[in-house]
This record gives C-alpha cells, structure tokens and sequence, in this order.
C-alpha cells in the first residue's frame, strides 16, 4: 500500500470518528477542515494511483461528506439553471 492510500485510509478514519462526536454547527466546521486536508490527499492518490484510483478514493470521500455535495450541486443548480 503506497503513502497516498494510508493517508487516505487515515482521512476516512477520522472523518468517521469526527462525525460521531456531538457538534453545535451539524459537523459544518469539520467538513470544511476535511475537505481542505481531503483535497491535498486525493490529488496525491490520483499522481500516485492513477486517475481510476484517485476516482474511487474521490467517490469514497465524497459518499463520507455527502451533504456539502448536495449542497454545492443545489448551488450550481440555481447558477446554472
């Protein structure tokens, strides 16, 4: 297993442990830190991997932090349409 994946595996990790914890915001706080940790992450899986690998690291994240991305796809829905 190369770095990249370990680290990817590690980022899933604590996001799960992070989203069990009680939160005041509804986890938004994490979500941004996640993706900002997140987007490094995958880039290095994706130089790493390949890009088929970096797509199913990319689906297994973005299944982990769900609602941003119905949120953005709502945003861009209302931008575009």
């Amino acid at each position: 297993m190369t770095l990249s994946l370990a680290l990817a595996c590690l980022w899933a990790v604590v996001a799960n442990v992070l989203a069990t914890l009680p939160s005041r915001d509804n986890h938004w706080r994490r979500a941004y830190v996640l993706i900002a940790i997140g987007v490094p992450i995958l880039g290095f899986v994706t130089y790493q991997n390949g890009p088929w690998i970096g797509l199913l690291v990319l689906a297994a994240g973005m299944s982990v932090l769900r609602w941003p991305v119905v949120y953005l796809g709502r945003w861009l829905r209302r931008r575009l349409g």
